[in-house]
């Protein structure tokens, strides 16, 4: 395998740079509050299981009160 010069490293990196398509700034908004959103559903969503499991472990035991 041939060594690479490091200016001819530098300008591939430069040249592979240039290829790659970024993200807009309403694209990454977009992103960030989709994540964000999805997040809170889940963690809902496993805060009523938890509950739920929580009061039938609790009934079935007879520590329910």
């Amino acid at each position: 395998m041939a060594k690479t010069s490091p200016a001819q490293f530098v300008r591939q990196v430069r040249q592979e740079i240039s290829r790659i398509s970024w993200a807009t700034r309403r694209e990454t908004g977009t992103a960030t509050i989709t994540v964000f959103v999805m997040a809170t559903i889940a963690a809902v969503f496993f805060l009523l299981v938890d509950m739920v499991l929580s009061n039938v472990v609790q009934l079935i035991l007879g520590l329910g009160g």
